[in-house]
């Protein structure tokens, strides 16, 4: 299986390299970690302790380890946390969040990478956050003698339809994993459905909700509000992990509202880092006052710019807890959705667009609780905003209604710790009988 399978990934990769050679020239993506991700050749793990390695495909799950590690760093303070993930902005990410530890590019699926990654890292635990089902590192872990979980764990309509056309593989890897920690019960159903063994499936709910800042005072937000000029009395507006048009939406609607409500500040954080500078020649066009954030700090802070432009990657969590008022993107377009749990956490007024399927659950939630706003279109959008700049009761209450919605889902990280801690405790008792 493991030889058919190389044969198929080199041929994933035979076809998408046009793409991957444009996107390496055009964006500067996918040229970093190709010896750990071809070969295999992370760092060696040198230390004696026992190990756990936690994998985070890109930013969101990178941010999703934090009370994860926090947690387990209490439990068990002799063990080595190892991280790996996949992006060049996940990477960045938790090399700046999780140092010193280490931090690597997982080997991609093909049997001779992963067993190096193995065997230079002997994880006595492979941790992978919400659907990372490869075949060749699962079973590579598995015959190396570790235990393997899925933690946070979902399957979307798109992710279960797929699985399902190669079930017996799917079928085979689930089998293999010895906890799939899920969100919820419709995620949980849905990976006993696929062949994991039900015993292995809990539900432990959704770690994002622990992961949120609901403090607007916390330092970090502090800091960013002060290095931008943020005053009291100003009205935030903030389109966070945006995706074109959103960004190009959110100017027009701040346009048409700033001249009524001339306390309106717009800020602006797409989701890709590749899109800042395409962003920026969009704001260029708009004939207003803009500032990036990477130059106020070189060359100060320009007060005629009412808007600025994020050009960050990992604050996105710290600088929704400025915004009054909140756009959650990839929501408008085919993406899925982003992340609303941060803003609701802070109690913003929460909106994003009718297309929203990845976090369908947490949308029910928030729209069920009056918490949040579907705003289908630029139209809409401004509408919402107005009436939020407009009405401070109905902002008020929408953010209340959010704020409270998150503080009562706390403790997935707890249940999900606890879970992990079981693992490893009956994985020692049973060495020690044997």
């Amino acid at each position: 299986m493991g030889f058919l399978l190389n044969l198929l990934y080199l041929a994933a990769v035979l076809v998408a390299s046009p793409y991957l050679l444009y996107a390496a020239i055009r964006y500067g993506k996918y040229r970093e970690g190709w010896r750990q991700k071809l070969l295999g050749s992370v760092p060696l793990r040198s230390g004696k302790n026992k190990c756990i390695w936690m994998h985070a495909v890109s930013v969101g799950e990178v941010n999703l380890l934090a009370p994860l590690i926090a947690r387990w760093d209490a439990q068990y303070p002799d063990w080595e946390c190892v991280i790996s993930t996949t992006t060049l902005a996940g990477y960045a990410l938790a090399r700046k969040r999780y140092a010193p530890r280490t931090v690597f590019y997982c080997p991609l699926d093909f049997t001779w990478s992963t067993r190096r990654a193995i065997r230079r890292i002997r994880p006595d635990l492979l941790v992978l956050a919400e659907l990372e089902l490869w075949p060749n590192l699962v079973s590579t872990a598995k015959n190396f003698g570790a235990k393997i979980a899925i933690i946070n764990g979902r399957l979307g309509d798109k992710s279960l339809r797929g699985y399902q056309r190669i079930g017996f593989l799917t079928r085979r890897t689930l089998e293999q994993i010895d906890l799939i920690a899920a969100q919820n019960e419709e995620y949980a159903q849905r990976f006993r459905q696929l062949g994991a063994i039900p015993s292995t499936v809990a539900v432990t709910g959704s770690i994002k909700f622990d992961g949120a800042l609901s403090d607007r005072t916390n330092p970090v937000t502090r800091r960013l509000a002060a290095l931008a000029g943020i005053q009291d009395t100003d009205q935030v507006f903030l389109a966070g992990s945006t995706q074109e048009p959103e960004e190009s939406i959110a100017v027009e609607v701040y346009s048409k509202l700033v001249a009524e409500h001339p306390s309106l500040r717009l800020i602006l954080v797409p989701r890709h880092s590749e899109r800042f500078d395409e962003v920026a020649r969009m704001l260029d066009k708009s004939g207003l006052p803009w500032q990036r954030r990477s130059t106020i700090e070189g060359e100060g802070l320009n007060p005629a710019a009412r808007i600025l432009l994020v050009d960050a990657i990992g604050e996105l969590a710290a600088w929704w807890g400025t915004a009054s008022v909140a756009f959650v993107g990839g929501s408008l377009g085919k993406r899925g959705g982003q992340n609303m749990i941060e803003p609701a956490a802070y109690g913003a007024a929460v909106s994003f667009g009718p297309n929203t399927w990845n976090f369908r659950d947490v949308v029910a939630m928030l729209l069920a609780r009056e918490a949040a706003v579907v705003t289908k279109d630029g139209t809409a959008m401004e509408s919402f905003v107005r009436r939020c700049l407009e009405d401070a009761n109905y902002t008020q209450t929408l953010g209340e209604n959010a704020r409270s919605l998150v503080l009562e889902q706390l403790g997935a990280a707890d249940r999900t710790v606890e879970l992990l801690c079981k693992l490893v405790t009956t994985d020692s008792v049973a060495r020690r009988a044997a």
